[in-house]
């Protein structure tokens, strides 16, 4: 009897690991798995963390959102919040609102918001403005972004001064060996079909790309002082493998700690795949399976 009894609650353990279905797993960046707890810990001791996600993915989406929240337990008012989803000539009126001198109605109405703005990213500003934090739109507006995917970073010198003040001083810092921008040019290299960009218009694919790291950089570390923490969002690609936004902020201040999160997609999430080990600091792994925000 007691034999039969330890058969069956093994069976009914072994099945509920089976139907057991995780969100996500963690992992450092050699894919060792590891306490989300372990995790804040060490971010809590960066000068800047960034926060790569995949743009579509609720899992990412509420992992910044729980990250932010703990690291601001830590960090209290040394906390800064910035995006790559706010372009820097929408400050003021982000400044506007979170403090209270205009209403959320006008600032979601005037400002280019991303179409997931009220899903993903209206909770990070609500943390800002509960919370009295400051809150930093760091991308260059994409107006000026297009200007140096047709004419290269030549064009932006043609801009006025006042354009000036939303984007990277000149010259930008640039190289193309970098493989985030490598990859970019091979894309250039190749053959074009019918209706796609011009070749001058995809050589200077991985400059506007360019510009939007350093314009990031840029109003990072302007707005960063010794002391605080930064933390900022954006799609993984402009922070992993340690380059894009992180190479241009290292050509300024080699000495800053920056720490990074990133976000991939696997099959099996219950070992880490070479080929996504290092890209970041922290790798949060989800099942390619999850569903899309849009």
């Amino acid at each position: 009897m007691k034999s039969n009894l330890l058969i069956i609650l093994a069976t009914v353990l072994c099945l509920g690991f089976i139907g057991d279905k995780p969100a996500y797993t963690l992992f450092n960046r050699q894919g060792i798995a590891l306490e989300y707890s372990k995790m804040i810990a060490e971010l809590a001791t960066a000068d800047i963390v960034f926060i790569g996600e995949l743009h579509d993915n609720p899992i990412a989406h509420w992992m910044e959102l729980e990250i932010t929240k703990d690291l601001y337990e830590a960090k209290k008012e040394n906390t800064i919040l910035g995006a790559e989803m706010f372009e820097a000539d929408n400050q003021l009126i982000l400044d506007e609102y979170l403090s209270g001198a205009i209403a959320e109605k006008k600032f979601e109405d005037e400002a280019r918001l991303w179409p997931n703005y009220k899903t993903d990213y209206k909770p990070l500003v609500k943390i800002a403005k509960e919370k009295n934090l400051r809150f930093i739109a760091t991308n260059i507006p994409r107006r000026y972004a297009s200007v140096v995917l047709e004419k290269g970073f030549e064009g932006l010198q043609q801009l006025s001064d006042d354009a000036k003040k939303y984007f990277a001083p000149l010259p930008m810092a640039y190289d193309a060996n970098l493989n985030c921008y490598k990859k970019m040019l091979d894309m250039g290299s190749m053959p074009m079909g019918k209706g796609s960009q011009s070749k001058m218009s995809m050589d200077n694919l991985p400059k506007a790309q360019a510009a939007k790291d350093a314009t990031m950089a840029h109003f990072i570390l302007k707005n960063w002082s010794k002391g605080k923490l930064f933390i900022h969002y954006n799609g993984s690609y402009h922070s992993d493998n340690f380059e894009s936004i992180l190479w241009h902020i290292k050509q300024k201040n080699k000495d800053i700690k920056i720490l990074t999160v990133s976000t991939v997609l696997q099959d099996d999430i219950a070992t880490l795949k070479d080929s996504n080990k290092n890209v970041a600091n922290f790798i949060i792994c989800i099942p390619e399976s999850m569903t899309r925000t849009y």
